[in-house]
């Protein structure tokens, strides 16, 4: 299967780098950033720190990695955690949340989102003798498994000032927070405001080769940076990956519009088959959709060139970005519109 012909929509985690990034890597100043003395990584960190408003931020390889640090900084052992029905933290860490942090996961909503009705009625007591006290709440912005759902803003503000009022920390999994912040043209920095800590990656539609970060206090990047060893990220030279990062924020942003754009596109050709039924209408770069033969259709799509994740055996994936095109896009469309309806 050459290389060239395939319609790669698994994840935008998929892309190559340009050769402008591949230039940014070749001559990225690098140091050894466990010592923090990585000149490309600190840079990097003082800038996601100032734009996601917060005192502090740590540069880390993975969002998996991300998100296990801040339940390590957050939680201890038997703790319950708050997060929205179907997410990340839950569905796609290998059971991390338990393995590393020890932590009992409450989902709530139906639709990648939840209210603060909802939270409130969620929480468990923190000093009750039977219940794993709720000690953090954790909002996924957008919400992958739904189709890259922008979470509400107000809704997010409302839950964040209750669970300080019920001292229960807040965290934001902001892998996609660029795509949200384009659809709500607010800035990440507005979107990250309510909460005590996010976790941002460059390896989404920003097309970076990795690298994600974390921001909150001083205090809590402290803590971070043990657990960011403890779970065996503490790396060498990533000033490289910096370098991928900071040419991806300087240069990448607007392609995001395109990406949404090529997802509400080929979204429009999957509403013209009767056996497709999108989970929810694309506001993002993510379409999920239910179908019968879910993975029979990506296996029939892939020997046709066009890779794709079935979620389940009656639920498909799709994701847009900057290596994919308008036309590739509609071509997908069309095999699985076909696939979809068998003669």
């Amino acid at each position: 299967m050459p290389e060239t012909t395939l319609i790669d929509l698994r994840s935008d985690t998929v892309t190559r780098p340009s050769a402008g990034m591949r230039n940014a890597i070749a001559n990225a100043p690098v140091g050894d950033d466990q010592y923090g003395d990585d000149p490309s990584v600190n840079a990097l960190q003082e800038r996601m720190a100032h734009e996601l408003g917060k005192e502090a931020a740590l540069w880390v390889p993975t969002g998996t990695m991300a998100n296990q640090i801040a339940l390590k900084v957050f939680t201890q052992p038997g703790d319950d955690v708050i997060v929205s029905r179907e997410s990340h933290a839950v569905w796609h860490e290998t059971g991390g949340s338990a393995a590393n942090a020890g932590v009992h996961m409450t989902e709530l909503g139906t639709d990648g989102t939840f209210t603060l009705d909802a939270f409130l009625n969620a929480i468990k007591p923190q000093n009750h003798f039977l219940y794993p006290p709720t000690t953090l709440v954790e909002i996924e912005n957008t919400q992958n498994r739904m189709g890259g759902i922008v979470f509400p803003q107000d809704e997010a503000i409302r839950i964040c000032h209750a669970a300080k009022q019920h001292n229960i920390s807040t965290y934001l999994d902001g892998a996609r927070l660029w795509n949200a912040a384009l659809v709500t043209n607010q800035s990440i920095k507005d979107l990250a405001a309510p909460f005590d800590m996010v976790m941002v990656a460059f390896s989404k539609g920003l097309a970076a080769p990795g690298g994600s970060l974390l921001a909150g206090t001083k205090q809590h990047i402290t803590q971070a940076v043990r657990y960011r060893r403890m779970l065996g990220g503490a790396m060498r030279q990533a000033g490289l990956f910096a370098a991928a990062a900071t040419y991806a924020l300087d240069n990448n942003i607007p392609q995001l519009k395109t990406d949404h754009d090529n997802a509400k596109h080929l979204a429009n050709i999957l509403n013209e088959s009767p056996n497709i039924t999108l989970v929810a209408q694309p506001q993002t770069n993510i379409i999920v959709f239910n179908t019968k033969n879910a993975h029979q259709i990506a296996q029939q799509a892939k020997e046709q060139n066009v890779l794709l994740n079935a979620l389940s055996d009656t639920s498909i994936r799709l994701v847009t970005h900057c290596d994919v095109s308008k036309e590739q896009c509609e071509q997908a469309g069309e095999i699985l519109v076909n696939l979809a309806n068998p003669a």
